[in-house]
């Protein structure tokens, strides 16, 4: 994931649950980055909840929808690419 305010270029897990997603990036053994993804807001381990509006305009972008995260990691595809040259932002999941 790489974006103006986010980068992470590691390992980690994708866990669904009933009303959220959990993504958890790892470098080292530990930590880098730990998302709680519901259907309208976001928390991250370095701040409290915020809605999903809020996250993508300070993370990534106004004009994503308010549910983009979510719908993006819970894709059933094994390779999920998300290329937005215009804002800088790069998601890519590789999934074993």
């Amino acid at each position: 994931m790489k974006t103006p305010k986010l980068k992470f270029y590691d390992k980690g897990f994708i866990s669904k649950f009933g009303n959220f997603t959990r993504v958890e990036v790892f470098s080292a053994g530990t930590t880098v980055l730990n998302l709680d993804i519901y259907e309208n807001q976001i928390c991250k381990d370095s701040f409290k909840c915020q809605n999903a509006k809020s996250f993508n305009r300070e993370y990534l972008h106004k004009s994503y929808k308010e549910n983009f995260l979510k719908e993006l990691f819970e894709k059933e595809e094994k390779t999920i690419v998300h290329r937005d040259k215009k804002n800088n932002i790069l998601i890519k999941i590789l999934k074993d």
